[in-house]
């Protein structure tokens, strides 16, 4: 696994996990259809948020949000589209979450970023 991609892994983990500290069940992740990828879908209570992950070693290049571009999100909502006609419940709310993953001085910090676009 390239160094990208195992940073990109990592991130996500440290997501997962500070999103089922806050109570949510991960429903999936990777989710993919020929539209794309989401990398986290989260359910909690009637909830469904579709998180995108940036993680990064560094600022150099900017930060994660930034990353979540006006094309990605419109890939993201067509995949969220996608998972939620699968789905065989029905979802009074749903969102779309950025995670911005970065090493710190004690271990990863995370920032959530709720209902991000």
């Amino acid at each position: 696994m390239g160094h990208n991609r195992s940073l990109g892994a990592t991130g996500e983990s440290v997501a997962a996990a500070a999103y089922e500290r806050g109570g949510w069940t991960i429903a999936d992740r990777n989710w993919r259809t020929r539209d794309g990828e989401v990398d986290l879908v989260l359910v909690r209570g009637g909830t469904v948020a579709f998180c995108e992950v940036k993680t990064r070693s560094s600022d150099r290049f900017g930060g994660g949000a930034a990353a979540v571009t006006p094309l990605k999100q419109a890939h993201i909502r067509r995949v969220a589209v996608a998972w939620l006609s699968q789905s065989a419940r029905h979802w009074p709310e749903v969102r779309f979450d950025v995670a911005v993953v970065s090493p710190g001085p004690h271990g990863w910090s995370v920032e959530l970023i709720e209902a991000a676009f």
